[in-house]
C-alpha cells in the first residue's frame, strides 16, 4: 500500500470516530442508546439494516466461494437473504417497533418473560451473548486478513487497529452512531465497489463482459447451483436467512425498532430486501471474473487481495479495503450495541439488585460499560486464535447453532398464529434445537453442511409448533401482548402492563 493507500484509510477511521463523538449529543437515555428513541428515518434504517447484515468475510471466505464456484455463492447467500428480509417486511417488521412504541421494550430479548417467562428469556440471552462473542471474533479475523494481504501487517494488530475504532464510536454513541457511521460505510462501500466493478470490466473488455466472460470461466461458474451448494441447500438457507435477518440475528430487530413507526419499519425492510437482490450483484462481479484475472490461485480466500493489488492504482486500493471495514465495523458496532442491550436489560437485573434501582445516568454508563467489554472480549478471542483456516466455518457453524433454537421461539412468538405455543414449546424446542446441532457436529461430525445448517432450525420449529398444539398454554395476557402489535392503531385491547 502507498502513502496515498494509509492517508484515505486514516481518513476513513477518523470520519467514523468524528461521527460516534457528534452522536454522544444525541444519547440522554438507554432507551436513546439502545433504539434511538424511535427516531431513525425509514430510509435510514433500511440502509442499516442491509450494510449491518454482512461483514468482510464476504471478502474472504464468500470471494474464496465465488472464485471456486462462480455464480452460485449469490444464489444461495445474497439472494436468500433478500427474499428472506422481503417476506419480514411483512410479517415481523412492524411488529418488533410495536413493541417499542407500546411496551418500552429496549432489548430484542425484552418481551420474551411477557411472552413466555423469565427462564425462556434468560436460557436464550446467555446461548445467544456467548455464542454472539464468537461470531464476532471470526468477523475480526476476516478484516485483518485483508489487511494482511493488502499491507503485511500481522493479524493481531490489524484487528487491534479495527476493534480501536469500532469501540470508540460505538460506546461513545450507542444507536444513533452505529446508524450514522452505517450510512457513511456505505456510502464508502458504493463508491469502492463501483471502483472495483468498472476496473474488472475495464480489463476485461467492458461491459459485454457481463455476458460474454462466463464462456471463458471454468465449467459450472455460470449455474445458479453447483458443487455442494444444492437446491436442498438453497431452501434451508432461505428458511434460516428469513428468520436470521428479521430479528433472529438480534441486531437487525433494533434497526426495526428504532423507525418511527411500525409502517415506516415496513418501508425500512423493503429498502434492505432490494438492496440485497442488487447491490451484491455489483460487489460479486469482480468476485466471479477473478479466475480470469488472477488464475491459478491455491489460496483461494486471497482472491479478492490479489484482484485489487492487480487493477488498482494508488489511493483507489485504500478506499476499497476501507470499504472491506466498512462492512465489518457495521457488523461489530451493531452487535455490541445489542449485546449490551441484552446484557443490561436482560441478564444483569435478574442477579443484580444495584441494576435495577439505576438512575438514567447510571443505566447509561452501565451500557457503554457492557458495550466496551464485549467488543474487548471479541478481540481477544480473535487475537489469541487468529482463526487459522476456520472464518467461513465459524460463521455457518455458529448460524446453525443459534438461529434455529433462538429465533424460533423469539419471533414466532411475536405471530398470532403461534399463539398457543407458550414456555414449554419455547425451551423444549431450544433445546433440542442445540442438542440436535451438537450431535452432528460432535458426534456424528456430520461433513453435509445442508444437513448441519437446516436439522436444528427444523427440529426447533416442528416441535415449537407441535407442542404448542398438544400442550397449548395461551392466557389472556399473553393473548394481549400479540395482539397489540397487530397494527399501528390503537389495541383493541389493552397492552400487557410493564
Amino acid at each position: 500500500m502507498s502513502a496515498l493507500d494509509w492517508f484515505v484509510l486514516g481518513a476513513y477511521f477518523l470520519i467514523m470516530v468524528a461521527i460516534g463523538i457528534w452522536s454522544k449529543n444525541r444519547i440522554r437515555t438507554v432507551i436513546d442508546y439502545f433504539t434511538a428513541g424511535g427516531r431513525i428515518p425509514w430510509w435510514l434504517s433500511g440502509i442499516s439494516h442491509h450494510m449491518s447484515g454482512y461483514s468482510a468475510v464476504m471478502f474472504v471466505a464468500f470471494a474464496a466461494v465465488a472464485y471456486d464456484y462462480g455464480l452460485t455463492v449469490y444464489v444461495w447467500w445474497a439472494m436468500t437473504i433478500g427474499i428472506g428480509v422481503g417476506i419480514g417486511a411483512f410479517l415481523f417488521a412492524a411488529r418488533w417497533n410495536r413493541l417499542r412504541a407500546r411496551h418500552g421494550v429496549v432489548s430484542p430479548l425484552e418481551y420474551l418473560t411477557r411472552r413466555y417467562n423469565l427462564p425462556t428469556q434468560q436460557v436464550m440471552a446467555y446461548s445467544g451473548a456467548l455464542l454472539k462473542v464468537v461470531d464476532i471474533a471470526a468477523k475480526w479475523v476476516a478484516i485483518s486478513v485483508l489487511l494482511k494481504g493488502f499491507a503485511g501487517i500481522p493479524i493481531q494488530y490489524g484487528i487491534a487497529i479495527t476493534g480501536a475504532v469500532t469501540v470508540i464510536y460505538v460506546t461513545v454513541g450507542g444507536l444513533w452512531a452505529d446508524v450514522l457511521t452505517d450510512f457513511g460505510q456505505f456510502v464508502i462501500q458504493a463508491v469502492a465497489g463501483v471502483v472495483m466493478f468498472a476496473a474488472v470490466l475495464g480489463h476485461l473488455g467492458g461491459v459485454s463482459a457481463l455476458w460474454t466472460m462466463w464462456d471463458k470461466l471454468p465449467e459450472g461458474h455460470g449455474d445458479p447451483l453447483t458443487g455442494p451448494y444444492t437446491t436442498t441447500y438453497f431452501f434451508a438457507f432461505l428458511l434460516i436467512k428469513t428468520f436470521e435477518y428479521n430479528g433472529g440475528m438480534w441486531n437487525l430487530a433494533q434497526r426495526y425498532m428504532g423507525a418511527p413507526s411500525g409502517s415506516q419499519a415496513k418501508r425500512a425492510a423493503l429498502l434492505s430486501s432490494a438492496l440485497w437482490l442488487l447491490w451484491p450483484l455489483v460487489l460479486f462481479i469482480p468476485m466471479f471474473a477473478a479466475p480470469l484475472i488472477v488464475p491459478g490461485l491455491t489460496d483461494s480466500d486471497q482472491s479478492y487481495v490479489r484482484l485489487a493489488q492487480e487493477l488498482l492504482p494508488a489511493g483507489l486500493i485504500g478506499l476499497v479495503l476501507a470499504g472491506f471495514f466498512s462492512h465489518t465495523m457495521a457488523m461489530v458496532s451493531s452487535d455490541a450495541n445489542v449485546i449490551s442491550a441484552v446484557i443490561t436489560r436482560d441478564i444483569l437485573p435478574v442477579f443484580v439488585r444495584r441494576v435495577r434501582a439505576l438512575d438514567a445516568s447510571g443505566a447509561l454508563k452501565l451500557a457503554r460499560v457492557t458495550t466496551f467489554l464485549f467488543v474487548l472480549v471479541s478481540m481477544t478471542i480473535a487475537i489469541t486464535t487468529q482463526g487459522q483456516g476456520v472464518v467461513l466455518k465459524i460463521v455457518v457453524d455458529v448460524v446453525a447453532a443459534t438461529m434455529g433454537p433462538i429465533s424460533i421461539p423469539l419471533m414466532l412468538g411475536l405471530l398470532p398464529w403461534f399463539r398457543r405455543s407458550g414456555p414449554t414449546a419455547a425451551i423444549v424446542s431450544w433445546a433440542a434445537g442445540l442438542g440436535v446441532w451438537a450431535v452432528l457436529k460432535w458426534v456424528i461430525a456430520s461433513t453435509n453442511q445442508t444437513l448441519v445448517v437446516a436439522a436444528p432450525l427444523v427440529t426447533s420449529l416442528v416441535l415449537y409448533v407441535a407442542i404448542g398444539l398438544l400442550k397449548p398454554e395461551n392466557r389472556p395476557d399473553r393473548d394481549a401482548l400479540i395482539d397489540s402489535l397487530q397494527t399501528d392503531e390503537s389495541p383493541t385491547r389493552p397492552p400487557v402492563p410493564a
